[in-house]
């Protein structure tokens, strides 16, 4: 086990959360926006402005999805090699950049190399599993080797759950019970080689953590439906969980108590952290399409869920995103340059422009500059 800030407040009975800094807990995606407005690497560019807005808690798409590659999401005035193993990819320069910023907090999206990401859905091998744990192993150890001393964190987490269980996006359907087994031994897997590095290499001022994230939860919590929190979270030892929370903190906004309630189910169902005891939930991802919901939803539904997540003890909350990725009906070909084509999950507009978001989050991260912006 790492003995590490979060794990000695713990031990001293403190709430790890209110051991950080606010900076170091409320952070911004930067994956796949349909626009640049430098000339500098594109995810660079993103990095710079999230640290730029006062945070110091950034999520980035790793190697996540094959369609999902770094030269697909982060293109812009980039050229992105291809890689054989996570370790090259965390020793590109792209990478390394991002990885010198002075962020406290990097969740990376990830999964192995060489196989379709959700390949164990219908069957894993125990050599599939070994290699996950290889894999997962190696960056991890990387990491602690190249950031000790640092004080930096990585968290390593797979996208949306219980998308990736099912045979696809579809709400109304509900997964294979053997899908959700063969995700219990995928989840273990990655997590057993963060463990084995840890034990190895120790965690010298730098942690590695992992992560397994859910995104439907309301309707296991009041329909009884059957998804990742109520037959995967109970069987798996990881050491935080994401909650992607599009289903109670935005579509449900209406009802203040849904976020709240569905943490506290999480919570529940999940097996306490060493390092995070039961306060092992961090708001993964939300936001608010601003083009097409309006401003006065996003002045409600954002700060009640940013209000909530700090309350509850959330060690990380993490708003989707710094610029918008979707461009909706739009038939425009990125990089777009008007407002009017995408649908507004944005901090910084194509135009340049700061929403009403930025500054909201500018002023909770700045507060000794409360007084001189205004949202």
């Amino acid at each position: 086990m790492c003995f590490n800030r979060e794990y000695e407040a713990r031990a001293a009975g403190d709430d790890v959360q209110k051991t950080k800094a606010l900076r170091d807990i409320l952070g911004v995606t930067h994956v796949a926006g349909k626009y640049c407005l430098t000339k500098r690497d594109y995810l660079n560019e993103g990095a710079d402005q999230i640290l730029a807005l006062g945070s110091r808690v950034i999520k980035i798409w790793f190697y996540a999805k094959r369609h999902e590659h770094p030269k697909n999401v982060y293109s812009y005035n980039s050229d992105w090699p291809e890689v054989n193993t996570l370790v090259e990819g965390a020793q590109l320069p792209y990478f390394q950049a991002l990885f010198n910023k002075p962020f406290s907090t990097y969740i990376l999206v990830v999964t192995s190399l060489g196989r379709v990401e959700d390949y164990w859905r219908n069957g894993i091998t125990d050599q599939q599993a070994e290699d996950e744990t290889k894999q997962f192993y190696e960056l991890t150890k990387y990491l602690l080797n190249k950031y000790a001393g640092s004080g930096k964190t990585f968290i390593l987490q797979h996208w949306e759950g219980d998308w990736m269980v099912r045979d696809k996006v579809d709400p109304d359907i509900d997964p294979k019970p053997e899908s959700l087994a063969n995700m219990v031994i995928w989840l273990n897997a990655r997590q057993a080689g963060v463990n084995k590095a840890r034990q190895e290499i120790g965690c010298d001022g730098v942690n590695v953590y992992h992560a397994a994230e859910v995104n439907r939860v309301v309707s296991s919590m009041e329909q009884g439906r059957t998804n990742m929190v109520t037959h995967v979270l109970p069987h798996i030892r990881v050491d935080l969980i994401s909650y992607s929370a599009w289903d109670s903190a935005v579509e449900d906004w209406n009802n203040p108590e849904s976020f709240k309630k569905a943490l506290d189910y999480i919570a529940e169902k999940v097996v306490d952290s060493e390092v995070f005891g039961n306060r092992n939930v961090y708001l993964g991802e939300f936001g608010w399409p601003e083009n097409l919901y309006g401003i006065e939803g996003v002045k409600k539904a954002v700060p009640q869920a940013v209000t909530t997540a700090i309350n509850w003890g959330c060690p990380y909350i993490v708003y989707w995103q710094l610029y918008c990725n979707d461009l909706g009906s739009s038939e425009k070909s990125p990089p777009i340059h008007n407002n009017e084509d995408v649908r507004g999950f944005w901090l910084i507009r194509p135009d340049g422009s700061k929403s009403w978001l930025w500054h909201y989050f500018s002023n909770l991260l700045n507060p000794a500059e409360n007084g001189k912006k205004q949202p």
